[in-house]
């Protein structure tokens, strides 16, 4: 079968043309924004991309249509589509069709955390010889991409809240009917799609009402925001962690979280040392243990895999390490997660400074809904250089006076790099945060450097 993938360089429809490949199918796309790492994973697969949304994409008459969420009405490719009556299809719809549907699907789901701790979860089950397929929005460094297809009884998916098509505006993770769901967290995030808090929690709790009894849900004890979505009505068992009184939790953590025992009923039930730093990274393992767990994978083995276990490719990765000098590229774009990810690089930090680059960059960003909140995000950074993108709806400036002069916004992204290149100093370490590819910052910042 000939399968087209309208916006085949989002993480989640590369995934679906990688596993679309792995099945036999001959695979092409369109997309108007490549960049790494999808891109490679794309050019790997020797999959035919071609640039934009044009009505000729199509004129090839493929056996099916998948359609992503960032195409809308008025797209030429979908008005072609529409009017040669060509067959079409969601990515998750067509996902749980043709592989989920007998499965034993494992989704890990909540605003942050997903991708990290559904590479964790993924990297257990594959250490401990269960062979999954995987489907991650970001690639797994462990295995070398961002989804696979197997023939192994298990899937483990990163269950995103986001809308699934133009004329399908529930949550893609509705389509997954896991057996064993983890809601890491849940906060107001995607305000293109959802008016209020309420909406997000209406989707979750959409989620939950699809599980049967059998099903597992596992959450932090504690989580407010989960707990409402629970008390909407829950015919599912529950197990906890890290809360006060919960089934599980972690102690005698290190300063960066590299090493941690994990507790279970008040009983210690494993030891981790692990080169994953942040109180953030060991939750979100001890929620992939947890979900292991559940599928018979001992605690034992779990911690085993995770002193082995190599991290995903835009979380907190080090990109450059030269000279006493460190460079990170994160995909922190919510004011929560750039908090955590600063936190987890002071927790490692024993001398130099830690210098945050951001490009407020996530459709939330632009609408300046976290404006009030995101200057606190940078309490760990001693320095702080900010993007001004031109259709950016807010005022950087205005809202970051608490920071005083630790931060500078800027409008060119050149200005940035020669200003840092120009300052930097050994054991410096620079953390850039951006969920695009932010004007090739990370390249150019590297290149200046590599000529000091």
């Amino acid at each position: 079968m000939h399968i087209h993938i309208l916006g085949i360089c989002g993480t989640f429809m590369g995934g679906l043309a990688q596993i679309a490949k792995q099945l036999g199918h001959e695979v092409t796309g369109s997309d108007q924004n490549m960049y790494p790492p999808m891109s490679d994973e794309l050019i790997k697969l020797s999959i035919d991309v071609m640039n934009g949304y044009e009505a000729e994409h199509l004129h090839s008459c493929p056996d099916l249509i998948l359609v992503g969420n960032t195409l809308s009405r008025g797209n030429p490719a979908i008005e072609y589509m529409l009017n040669q009556r060509l067959p079409f299809m969601s990515g998750p719809e067509w996902l749980y069709r043709e592989v989920l549907y007998d499965k034993h699907v494992l989704a890990v789901s909540g605003t942050h955390g997903k991708t990290t701790t559904t590479t964790i979860l993924s990297w257990i089950l594959e250490y401990s010889d269960l062979n999954p397929s995987f489907l991650i929005g970001g690639v797994a460094e462990n295995f070398g991409k961002s989804a696979s297809y197997t023939n192994s009884e298990y899937f483990v998916i990163e269950a995103d809240e986001y809308d699934t098509a133009f004329f399908d505006k529930r949550s893609k993770f509705v389509h997954y009917h896991p057996d064993t769901l983890i809601i890491n967290n849940i906060e107001y995030d995607h305000a293109d799609i959802f008016h209020d808090l309420a909406a997000i929690r209406a989707e979750f709790h959409n989620l939950v009402r699809t599980l049967p009894e059998t099903a597992k849900i596992i959450y932090p004890l504690g989580d407010n925001e989960v707990e409402t979505v629970l008390n909407m009505g829950c015919w599912t068992s529950l197990e906890t962690f890290l809360g006060a009184g919960s089934d599980w939790a972690i102690t005698d953590a290190s300063r960066d979280y590299r090493d941690f025992s994990i507790v279970n009923s008040g009983n210690e039930a494993g030891k981790v040392s692990w080169p994953v730093i942040g109180e953030h990274n060991a939750f979100n393992a001890l929620a992939a243990i947890i979900a292991a767990k559940n599928i018979g994978v001992s605690v034992e083995k779990a911690c085993a895999a995770l002193s082995e276990f190599k991290s995903v490719k835009r979380r907190l990765e080090c990109i450059y390490d030269s000279n006493d000098i460190y460079i990170y590229d994160d995909f922190a774009h919510h004011p929560t997660a750039i908090r955590k990810s600063l936190q987890a690089i002071k927790s490692y930090v024993e001398n130099g400074r830690i210098i945050a680059i951001m490009e407020p960059r996530s459709n939330t960003m632009r609408m300046g809904v976290h404006a009030d909140t995101l200057s606190a995000a940078f309490a760990d950074a001693d320095q702080v250089f900010l993007y001004q993108e031109k259709n950016l709806k807010w005022n950087i400036t205005e809202y970051m006076s608490e920071l005083g002069n630790r931060c500078q916004v800027f409008v060119d992204v050149d200005k940035i790099v020669e200003l840092v290149s120009s300052e930097v100093q050994p054991q410096d370490h620079i953390v850039i945060m951006s969920n695009g590819a932010f004007g090739d910052i990370h390249q150019k910042l590297i290149g200046r450097l590599n000529k000091l």
